[in-house]
């Protein structure tokens, strides 16, 4: 079963999406998101042999995310640590295309779901750019808890960036469903 979600960017204008498994006739729409000159100063691109190997591998999930009235490609999501027995799973990247449709979130939530529920994750957790203040608020709307900061942590094209470590854990997310702020269709 595909997960889904939806999420109101305004009043009117729902945004929906799902979660599917990327398949390998899906990875030259990968690679064009993550060389996208609007992603690159936020990301770290992989190689296609990094994504295939990610497809394959048991302790990854790659998914599509799907989005819109068509639910055409809008992004895509990869979880990491799928198989930990410290049941800790990594949102490893997030990569929208249409930012500001809603997608983005509507795509954090149905990760959510999937990591604890579907997965039985005890710790969900991520690492954004210092420079991402759009995703790092993002997370903490949608209840990431700040952990850290890993300082001058990777290397850019303009010098070092730091890493923002956030976090959520099962019993938030419970209490967070149990207070209606997760919400799925």
């Amino acid at each position: 079963m595909t997960a889904t979600a939806s999420t109101a960017t305004t009043a009117r204008t729902p945004a929906r999406v799902r979660l599917r498994p990327t398949m390998q006739s899906d990875l030259d729409f990968v690679l064009s998101l993550e060389q996208d000159e609007s992603n690159l100063p936020f990301i770290t691109p992989w190689e296609r042999t990094q994504h295939e190997a990610a497809i394959r591998f048991p302790d990854f999930r790659h998914f599509i995310i799907e989005g819109g009235a068509g639910l055409d490609a809008a992004g895509f999501v990869i979880l990491i640590g799928c198989r930990s027995p410290h049941q800790s799973i990594e949102l490893k990247r997030m990569v929208v295309h249409d930012k500001g449709q809603g997608y983005g979130r509507a795509a954090l939530r149905v990760a959510k779901k999937v990591a604890f529920d579907d997965l039985g994750a005890h710790r969900f957790w991520l690492d954004v750019k210092e420079r991402n203040s759009r995703a790092q608020t993002l997370y903490a709307h949608e209840g990431f808890v700040l952990e850290g900061r890993l300082r001058d942590a990777v290397r850019t094209s303009d010098g070092h960036d730091s890493l923002i470590v956030m976090s959520m854990l099962a019993a938030e997310f419970a209490q967070r469903r149990a207070q209606g702020q997760e919400m799925f269709s």
